[in-house]
């Protein structure tokens, strides 16, 4: 019987996985959280063989998927996403997860999932692996890179140049730049793409 662990924020959905993990053949859910400062402490207490966590858990699920890799080695983890992208699934994987799967995936496609994981295999989906490599390589500089951050907290271009010591027309080169070379519409557009990139 494989022992899983749920970390997952929204109560109905969080059902929902139980659910849909017990029904299945072998699996029993023994524990499960809506935080990621929750994950390890629950992990702790009831050694589950695999845990099935959120990418979006309060406190961070790619966090939590770090401290339960340091502190509960022998649990494997699936991250789960709503909105997956490519950026994600070299994160998830950077973390130490074994798996990544969309949250609209069928319940025993999960299940199949989980079985993966606690085997000790890789489970992606096949069309998310293509699109993380078929994914360009990052075009920023560094430099470029720091602008764009900043931006993306809703910092203006004087902002921005007060941060890294720039002068305002600098910063404005830069933003131009990365819009060019991300093909984006505006700064918003820009730190869309790069964080769908993984770039960011």
């Amino acid at each position: 019987m494989i022992r899983i662990l749920v970390a997952e924020h929204l109560p109905l959905v969080r059902r929902g996985l139980v659910s849909s993990l017990d029904a299945e053949a072998g699996l029993t859910v023994v524990a499960e959280v809506g935080n990621g400062a929750d994950v390890v402490a629950a992990a702790l207490a009831r050694s589950p063989a695999a845990a099935v966590i959120d990418l979006d858990l309060p406190g961070g699920g790619l966090t939590a998927t770090l401290r339960l890799r340091e502190e509960v080695p022998d649990c494997r983890v699936l991250i789960l996403s709503a909105q997956p992208n490519p950026g994600q699934v070299r994160g998830a994987f950077a973390a130490h997860a074994l798996g990544f799967m969309s949250l609209d995936v069928a319940p025993e496609q999960l299940a199949d999932g989980v079985r993966a994981i606690a085997a000790g295999r890789r489970t992606v989906d096949s069309e998310l692996v293509v699109a993380a490599l078929e994914s360009a390589a990052n075009p920023l500089t560094r430099r470029e890179l720091d602008v764009l951050r900043i931006a993306a907290e809703g910092a203006r271009s004087t902002e921005i140049a007060d941060q890294l010591f720039l002068s305002v027309g600098t910063v404005r080169n830069h933003l131009s730049r990365i819009m060019c070379k991300t093909g984006a519409r505006n700064r918003i557009d820009a730190v869309r793409i790069a964080n769908d990139s993984g770039w960011l």
